[in-house]
Order: structure tokens, then sequence, then C-alpha cells
């Protein structure tokens, strides 16, 4: 094998592991998940029924992602973080995988420990979102998001760090440019 699966937990007919992904203790992948290259699914981990994880994702412990979820390359989900994926449960009144509310995490982006995600929703490209915020609508590309319900309060690097008044990273060097509400780096 190409990938580590710890012995406590259970991975389900049909799933594809990529080269080099870890899935620690006590953690449940379900038929139908895609997870790339390089991922680590940490301890008590649930992946839902074809759930599609990008490469070099990172999903800290305690998260469960749900069908419906799908996190592209370079996500970083923290500790016991929270995806949702329908707006009105009812236990009697099942609706089936047809009707979740899709949610995708772009590129790059990082969720905070216990923060929830409202399905229905797109997080940005290299977007953060603080530790215990919700996040109720979409999230621009490299937008800082925080409270509940979270709210802009802010623009990050690539590398992560808040930027500054002028847009540019004291720390990497990267430059960006604020044009009509879209933060993009200056190549």
């Amino acid at each position: 094998m190409k990938y580590f699966v710890h012995e406590s937990s259970y991975i389900d007919s049909d799933v594809k592991l990529g080269d080099g992904t870890k899935v620690w203790h006590f953690s449940h992948i379900h038929s139908g998940a895609d997870i790339g290259e390089k991922c680590s699914i940490g301890q008590n981990v649930n992946v839902s029924n074809n759930v599609k994880i990008g490469n070099g994702v990172k999903i800290q412990n305690n998260v469960s992602v749900y069908e419906g979820v799908e996190l592209e390359d370079f996500v970083f989900c923290g500790p016991s973080m929270v995806f949702t994926n329908d707006l009105t449960p009812r236990s009697k009144y099942a609706k089936g995988n047809a009707k979740y509310k899709k949610t995708l995490v772009k590129y790059g982006a990082s969720i905070g420990a216990n923060a929830t995600i409202v399905c229905g929703n797109t997080i940005g490209s290299w977007a953060m979102i603080a530790s215990g915020a919700v996040v109720t609508k979409d999230v621009p590309d490299y937008a800082l998001m925080a409270g509940v319900p979270a709210k802009q309060i802010g623009w990050v690097c690539e590398c992560g760090l808040p930027l500054k008044d002028d847009l540019s990273c004291k720390e990497c060097g990267r430059s960006y440019d604020l044009t009509n509400g879209n933060l993009m780096e200056i190549k």
C-alpha cells in the first residue's frame, strides 16, 4: 500500500486513497469517497459518502466531512470544526443526498478550530476562517473572517499572515491589489 490507515479505522469499499495519505485512529471513510495524495486525516474523522478531497489536505481531529462538501487542494480543517449539508434537517422527514446543499472550500483555504461552515456556501482560495466563526455566506478569496455570524475583518496573504493597509506581506514579500472587492496577487 502507498498510503497508511491505522488499524482502528474503517475504510468502506469503493474508496480512493491517494499515495502518501495517512488516516489516523478511529476514523471512518465511507463508500465513494475520493481522497487525494499526501493528505492527513486526523483521529476520529468521518468522511461521508461521495466526498471529494484534493491533494495535500489536512483534516484535524474530530471533523466530519459530510456528503455535499468538496475540499480542493491544500485545504486545512482545524480541530472539531463543523460542516453541515442540510439547512432544514428533520429526523422524521429525511431528504436524502439529492437535496443536500453543496459546500466548496477552495484551494489553500484554512478553517480554524471549532468553526462552523453552514452548507450552500463557497470558501474562497487562501481564505482564513477564525476559530469559532460561523460562516453563513460565501467568502471571498484571501478574506479573513471572524465572529458569529462571520464577518470579514481583513485580508490574509497566501502565507497565512494578515495583510496591512498597503496589502503587502512583511513576512514573505507578496503584494496584492484590491479591485472591485477582489484581492489578487501582483505577480
